[in-house]
């Protein structure tokens, strides 16, 4: 998708600080992050939602989240919203990668 902000980070469009990179998922911290630490893990093909991702974008979807996340030993919350009633806002499907203080539940 030609306007697609996360599109453009992952063609290196747009600059962003590249954590994780294989030859389909990228990871970069967010834009507005909620936690001190805060990265998003993207496919770079774009797909809106979780239920279009094939199984090759699912398990480097997962092996980005377990090397990032290894260095925060006191826990992190993974997040992905799906659709308007899920509070997607990107229609780029992402994953929230949330750790460096206690978070609550219910999240909202």
């Amino acid at each position: 998708m030609a306007d697609c902000i996360f599109c453009k980070i992952a063609k290196k469009e747009i600059a962003s600080q590249i954590l994780f990179e294989d030859s389909r998922v990228v990871a970069f911290p967010d834009i507005n992050p909620v936690s001190p630490v805060h990265f998003l893990v993207i496919p770079k093909r774009h797909v809106e939602g979780i239920l279009e991702l094939n199984s090759e974008e699912l398990t480097s979807i997962q092996a980005a989240i377990k090397i990032i996340s290894s260095l925060c030993r006191d826990g992190f919350r993974v997040v992905n919203n799906f659709g308007k009633d899920g509070g997607q806002e990107v229609p780029h499907v992402h994953f929230h990668v949330l750790a460096g203080r206690k978070h609550s539940w219910p999240p909202g």
